[in-house]
């Protein structure tokens, strides 16, 4: 009999349906790193969203057979410790695919429209003081005609990249491999920070994704540029970018991911009260619909696994 655990359920607000095979399954509402070992001991699958699962404790746990990650991201767990110990580990896969684009567009929206900037003067009573029927104390541009840069062409970035011709926008990436989309402009990174209206990031945390875009990368963008970030918060150097944001060398940041979660104090992104910068808490992917659909791919991967036919493996 399989004894299941998932180490963090409230990360995951859905319905998770019954596994058809016999199990023991327990849930933590969260867990921290330091009780990994103990309540994992026994345990032939783990569940984790963001909980680490580091060599040291994996090496405690000689029942685990398999981890199953209810997110995309892997960077919390040692996947070539789990290789090296026969351990199965099975991500989930194109579950947010309306979800993230959506909200990176909010953010877009937001940002080239000034909406921050004027709900703080409705909030203020600056509207009824006008002697106007409408302020125009900030900017408001237009997204047609404009470039989204896209950085990292995958599944999200081309749902992204279909919004974007939606609003009118030429549509500009960089990916490693060929895109093969009519009508995409493929270019270096340098070329497409330097020529992009909106550059929004879709790439996940690697060590050679770190920091892709630290002070050098921020210099070349436009005055007027606007840079999205839904995908993951160590792509960015913070403390560059806040020097940027506070010069004004840019046009504005929506970010929805930070280098660590939850967020330090000291993150001097969270010390911004600036209109032109919006910050949001890693919600991007958890709409409704988004968090049902990961719920029902995490249950099919344990499944398959146990069955003996794994999918979706990462390790």
């Amino acid at each position: 009999m399989h004894r299941i655990v998932f180490l963090d359920r409230d990360s995951l607000q859905a319905r998770l349906r019954a596994l058809p095979f016999e199990h023991d399954w327990t849930n933590y509402a969260g867990t921290h790193e330091d009780e990994v070992v103990e309540r994992l001991a026994g345990a032939t699958v783990a569940i984790t969203n963001k909980v680490p699962l580091r060599a040291a404790a994996l090496a405690r746990l000689p029942d685990l057979k398999m981890v199953a990650i209810a997110a995309t991201g892997t960077d919390n767990v040692d996947l070539d410790a789990c290789r090296a110990r026969g351990i199965a580990v099975a991500n989930i896969r194109d579950y947010s695919v309306v979800s993230v684009p959506e909200h990176c567009f909010a953010l877009i929206l937001a940002l080239r429209r000034n909406l921050r900037a004027y709900m703080a003067d409705v909030e203020a009573g600056r509207w009824e003081q006008s002697s106007r029927f409408c302020l125009l104390d900030h900017p408001i541009g237009d997204l047609a005609g404009g470039r989204l840069g896209i950085v990292g062409y995958g599944t999200l970035g081309r749902k992204v990249a279909q919004l974007g011709r939606a609003f009118g926008m030429e549509i500009a990436a960089t990916s490693r491999s060929p895109i093969g989309d009519d009508g995409v402009v493929q270019l270096p990174l340098d070329q497409l920070l330097a020529t992009s209206d909106v550059v929004s990031l879709h790439l996940p945390l690697t060590p050679q994704t770190r920091h892709l875009i630290g002070a050098r990368e921020l210099a070349l963008m436009q005055p007027g540029a606007l840079l999205v970030n839904t995908a993951r918060g160590g792509l960015v150097d913070e403390a560059a970018l806040a020097r940027v944001l506070e010069a004004g060398a840019i046009g504005g940041a929506g970010f929805d991911v930070l280098s660590k979660e939850p967020p330090e104090p000291n993150n001097p992104l969270l010390r911004l009260r600036l209109p032109n910068f919006i910050l949001t808490p890693h919600v991007a992917w958890a709409s409704t619909g988004a968090m049902q659909t990961l719920a029902d791919m995490l249950v099919d991967n344990i499944e398959a696994w146990a069955a003996g036919k794994p999918r979706n493996l990462v390790a």
